[in-house]
Order: C-alpha cells, then structure tokens, then sequence
C-alpha cells in the first residue's frame, strides 16, 4: 500500500511548492562545473547567461524569492539533485521522477529501521505505519519532493545503530541526516546523559567527544568539495533568512509580532529572529540537563520536545517541517504530532492568496490550526497518565 499510494506521484509534477526547480538547477550547475552556493539564479540572467538547459523555464517555476538567495541545500541533498540531472539533464520531468524514485527508497529504508528500532525499544512495529502511510508524508515528501524523507531515513538509521551500541557508524549516519538538512544539529546537546548512563561519567563523556567529533569531522568533509572563501558568508547568509526575514504559519511569533506593532509600531521579526535561536539553546540546554535522558526511548522524546517547541516559536512552519516531528512521535506514546500532520494541510489556504496585493495569510485558519495542535498537546504532555515506557 505504501508503495501503491506513492507510485500514483511518479510522473507527477509538484503543484504545492515551488521548491523542485530550484533542486533541478542546482543539481545540472554542478554538472556544468559550478559551485551552486557561489551564486544566485538571478545573477546568471542580470548578466544575459543561460548555464543550464531550460534555464529559463527553471528561473520561472521557482519565482523571483527563490532565484535572488544563495542556495541553502547541504551537500548530501545537492548530491540527490546532481543524481537527478545526471540521468535527466534535458528534461524537468526527467528530473522529478529520479529524485521522487530517491525519496521513495529513503521511505522503505526508514521502515526497515524503523521497524527494527520499534522492535528493539519493545514497541509494536506497526506504529511505523503511522509514518509510511501517512497521507500527509505521501504527499509533501513524495508528491512535493522535500527532501525531509533522505534526512529522516538517515536520522532513525542513525538512532537504531545508537540502540545497539555502534555510536561510531550512529555519528556518521547522523552526519549524513545533517547533510541532508541541518535540522538534526539541534539535537547534539541531548546525547550527554545517554553517553554517561551507558559507559558511566569519564568512559561517556570520552566517547560523546568522539562521537561529537566524528559527526563533526564528516559533516565538514562532505561540505569540503564546495568550500571557498565566499562559500561561508554566502551560506550563512541564506540560513538566517529563515530567522530574520521569512514568514509562514507561525503561532508564538505572530503573537510577538502583533504585541510589535501595537507597542513599537512595526514588524520586529528583525529582533525576534536573533531573540529564537537563544530560546530554542536554552530549552536544549534544559531538556539536556534537567530532564532523563538516559534511554534510547527518553533520548527521542527529548529528540521531539526540543524540535516541537522550537517550531512553536520559529517564524516559519512550512508543512514538510512536522514529517521529523511525526517521525519521531511513532517511538513515543506521544500523539500531538500526529493530529499536527492532519491540520497542517490548512496551511497551504495561504496560497489562495499569493496573487492578491497583501499576500496576506488568514490568521483564523492559523488559529484553528494551532489550536487543535496545542489543546492535543497540552492534553499528551500535562493531562494523560505518563507513558508506562517511561518516554
């Protein structure tokens, strides 16, 4: 059934985001010899050049936004859309069905270790249906093409071989998630009192900096082929935009911003952007220290708070954004994440109004949305009996 729902996508172009352009450029600039985190689209066509076949058509489909930022794609996702253009250099089409094949071999390769991880953590292995059949992961990760299906398949891999003690592959593995997509780096903190409670204080904290050094050490080597010296600031650059400068299904920020203009008297994303990454450090640092994290189990439940308020206070939800929360939910007895992929879907209303001269999101159907999210999860974490696991 999995592989059923996900076949219907195959030859499907992607009509909820605009984002797959933008991959297909990428990946044939490296083709043509280009470091694609050294320019804008933009560039290329402000100087009369076309680098790539159906350069233009590509310029187009991903809108003016896109193709005035550097690209934010780490570099084991730039490989997926090298793949990409090395077997469809000519065709966007082409393109679309060689990295859907890709996210959909990471979608199996998740079940695999999903089922085994559930397995090992005495868990009933059909919870990973609660991912694989997902309607919303069918659709945003192998309709939409969001590359969160690799780093995700990467992530539980990286969790399993944690389990069984092999932290060494875990860190080259969570290396490989990162590289897909950053957001795993909010994790690193969490992994102290795992390390000690295994091997006890000195032994554990030895091994956590070889762990923490191993992760380290790859990440930068597979982002070494690409470095140069304008490649930090242009990269860095381009992460911050989603702080300080993007907007799109918030709930805590929008609060913030309206107490903004009614006090000061205009959008302070500017300031509330630098204010979040402090937050969202020291309720890491908290979960980390105060909170048991000793067990596999308790380590991803700290995994799925700390990412779950993050987003509650980040500036920018987009829907693909909940399929890590909802993954690591089905190792939890945790259910907000769940119902969150449900209401997400009211997002996308937003896009009703993308040729209106505001723009403008309508913040009644963010309410609901927000609503339902917080009143589960209120109800998971403060009203329920605690899980019996521990988690």
């Amino acid at each position: 059934m999995a592989f059923g729902f996900r076949v219907i996508f195959i030859v499907a172009i992607p009509n909820l985001s605009q984002d797959f352009f933008r991959f297909i450029w990428d990946g044939r600039m490296i083709l043509e010899g280009y470091n694609p985190y050294l320019y804008t689209v933009q560039s290329f066509f402000d100087n009369g050049q076309l680098p790539i076949h159906q350069a233009e058509a590509l310029r187009h489909g991903m809108g003016d936004l896109n193709a005035s930022h550097f690209t934010n794609y780490p570099p084991v996702n730039q490989l997926c859309f090298a793949v990409a253009a090395l077997w469809s250099s000519k065709s966007i089409l082409g393109s679309v069905v060689i990295m859907r094949l890709l996210i959909i071999s990471a979608d199996f390769g998740t079940l695999f270790f999903g089922q085994k991880l559930l397995k090992q953590l005495k868990m009933p292995s059909y919870y990973i249906f609660w991912y694989i059949l997902n309607p919303f992961i069918i659709i945003e990760l192998t309709g939409n093409l969001h590359f969160e299906g690799v780093m995700i398949f990467f992530l539980v891999w990286s969790l399993y071989l944690l389990h069984i003690r092999k932290w060494y592959w875990a860190a080259v593995t969570l290396a490989l998630s990162i590289s897909v997509k950053l957001i795993p780096l909010i994790f690193l903190p969490l992994f102290l009192q795992w390390f000690i409670n295994l091997y006890g204080i000195k032994p554990g904290i030895k091994r956590l900096i070889a762990f923490y050094g191993l992760v380290l050490l790859c990440t930068l080597s597979l982002f070494v082929p690409f470095y140069s010296s304008k490649f930090v600031h242009n990269y860095t650059q381009t992460v911050a935009l989603w702080f300080q400068n993007f907007e799109f299904n918030a709930s805590l920020y929008y609060i913030a911003r309206e107490l903004g203009y009614k006090f000061r008297g205009y959008n302070e994303i500017e300031i509330i952007g630098k204010v979040i990454p402090v937050l969202v450090l020291a309720v890491t640092l908290t979960i980390t220290f105060l909170r048991n994290n000793k067990t596999t189990a308790r380590l991803i439940t700290a995994m799925l708070m700390v990412l779950t308020l993050y987003y509650f206070m980040a500036t920018t939800v987009h829907p693909w954004y909940i399929a890590t929360l909802l993954i690591l939910a089905v190792f939890t007895k945790y259910k907000f994440p769940l119902v969150w992929s449900g209401v997400i879907i009211l997002s996308y209303l937003a896009y009703l109004n993308l040729n209106k001269p505001d723009k403008s999101e309508n913040f009644v159907i963010i309410a609901l949305e927000y609503l339902l999210v917080y009143g589960v999860f209120i109800w998971d974490i403060f009203i329920k009996k605690a899980p019996k696991t521990g988690a």
